[in-house]
C-alpha cells in the first residue's frame, strides 16, 4: 500500500510471542522498533518502545521469545529470526513500556565459567561439543571445521568467551542466530545457515547519509605470533606480513600476539587473522538509507554507485546492520569494510635461536 501523502510504500511488520501473533495489540501503541544485527561477538538485539499512556498494557515475562517480520505492505516480509526477552522496564511519565530481546539469552549457559582442554582435535569437533553442551546446533562453515587444532585450553573461561577467543585466531566469527551456534569465516559472504548471499546493489540516492574512512593500516605491517617447540624445548615464532625491509626500526612495525600458541600451524593461522583483519580496516563506509532494506544483514556483500570513484570501486562487506522504524519512518543503517585480500601467510621467523643462545652465553 502506497501513502498518499509521501507516495511511499508503508513500512510492515509482524510480531509474535510464544506463537501468538501481537501485532493488532502492538500497532496503535508503538513509538520504536529498533533491531541490531551483528557479525559476530554479540548477540543481535530487538528493542521495542510502546505506549502505555493508558496503564493498560501487561508486563512481559521474560524468557519468552519473539519472532519478528519485517518489510513494506503489499511486498514480500524478510524473517529476522527469533529473541528472547531478557529485559523489561516500564517507566514514566509519560508511561512507556520498554522491551529487550536478543537472539540469545547470553545472560545463562554461555557466559557460565568450565575448564577443558583438547589436544589434537578440529575447530569443528571443539565448536560443535561446546555448542551440544549449551543445547545448540551448531552451523560451522566446512573449511573451517576441518582445521586441525593442536590444543586448545578452556581454563575457568565461559564458552561465549573462549569461542570468541577461538574464532579470533582463525578469522572466524562465532555468534548464536536463529537458535543455532554460528561459526563461520569474517571474510566470507554466507549466512548463518550457510548459503551463499547475494550482491546488494546501493546507489546514492537511496542514502540519507554516509562516512567514508581510509587509512593505512595503522602503523602495523606484520604480526607476530609465538609457539612452543617441544623438540627443541624454545620458544619460535612466525610472521604474517612483515615490517618495512631496510628499516632499522622495522621491529616496531609488527605487532606481537600475546598468547603463546601449541604449534606452529595454530600460531601461524592467529598471525594471519590478524594480520587479515588489520587489513580489512583499512577503510571502512556506513550508509543510513531513507528507505529501509530488511533483506541486508551482516556478511552481505555491497557494491555501491554514486559516490566518490574509490568508493564506487570497491567491494564492501557489511560488518552490522541496525532497522529502525517509528513515526519518521523505516530507515536502515549499515556498517561496512573491506572483504581482506586473504594473502597473508605466515613464515617462521628466522634468527631466533641464534639469539637465544647468544643470552644464554652473556649470561654465563
Amino acid at each position: 500500500m502506497v501513502d498518499a501523502v509521501t507516495g511511499y510504500n508503508q513500512p510492515d511488520y509482524r510480531l509474535n510471542v510464544n506463537g501468538l501473533d501481537i501485532t493488532p495489540k502492538v500497532g496503535p501503541r508503538l513509538i520504536e522498533l529498533r533491531l541490531r544485527e551483528d557479525r559476530g561477538e554479540k548477540a543481535d538485539q530487538l528493542d521495542l518502545t510502546l505506549d502505555d499512556a493508558d496503564g493498560r498494557m501487561a508486563l512481559p515475562p521474560t524468557g519468552r521469545v519473539i519472532t519478528l517480520q519485517l518489510g513494506w505492505a503489499g511486498g514480500l516480509m524478510v524473517d529476522k529470526g527469533s529473541y528472547i526477552i531478557d529485559e523489561v522496564e516500564h517507566g514514566g511519565a509519560p508511561d512507556r513500556l520498554q522491551i529487550r530481546a536478543r537472539s540469545a539469552n547470553m545472560g545463562r549457559g554461555l557466559r557460565l565459567r568450565d575448564s577443558q582442554s583438547w589436544h589434537e582435535s578440529t575447530l569443528g569437533a571443539i565448536v560443535g561439543e561446546v555448542a551440544s553442551r549449551n543445547g545448540l546446533p551448531a552451523h560451522i562453515d566446512p573449511q573451517l571445521a576441518a582445521r586441525v587444532v593442536a590444543h586448545a585450553d578452556q581454563t575457568d573461561e565461559s564458552d561465549l568467551n573462549f569461542l570468541t577467543r577461538l574464532a579470533g585466531q582463525n578469522d572466524a566469527v562465532c555468534t548464536v542466530k536463529g537458535g543455532a551456534l554460528v561459526f563461520l569465516r569474517t571474510g566470507g559472504s554466507t549466512n548463518a545457515a550457510g548459503k551463499q548471499l547475494g550482491t546488494v546493489h546501493i546507489v546514492r540516492r537511496l542514502g540519507d547519509q554516509h562516512r567514508y574512512h581510509a587509512a593505512e593500516r595503522t602503523s602495523y605491517k606484520g604480526v607476530r605470533a609465538n609457539w612452543y617447540n617441544p623438540r627443541s624445548a624454545r620458544r619460535e615464532s612466525v610472521v604474517a606480513g612483515g615490517g618495512d625491509e631496510g628499516d632499522d626500526d622495522s621491529d616496531s612495525d609488527v605487532k606481537e600476539l600475546k598468547d603463546v600458541y601449541a604449534s606452529e600451524d595454530d600460531a601461524a593461522r592467529a598471525a594471519s587473522s590478524e594480520m587479515q583483519r588489520i587489513d580489512r580496516g583499512q577503510a571502512t563506509f556506513s550508509l543510513t538509507l531513507a528507505l529501509g532494506q530488511p533483506a541486508l544483514m551482516p556478511q552481505s556483500p555491497v557494491s555501491v554507485s554514486g559516490f566518490k570513484k574509490e568508493i564506487d570501486g570497491t567491494a564492501w562487506l557489511v560488518k552490522s546492520v541496525e532497522h529502525s522504524l517509528d513515526e519518521r519512518g523505516f530507515t536502515t543503517g549499515v556498517e561496512m569494510e573491506l572483504p581482506g585480500s586473504g594473502a597473508f601467510s605466515a613464515q617462521a621467523e628466522l634468527g631466533d635461536d641464534e639469539g637465544d643462545e647468544g643470552d644464554e652465553g652473556d649470561e654465563d
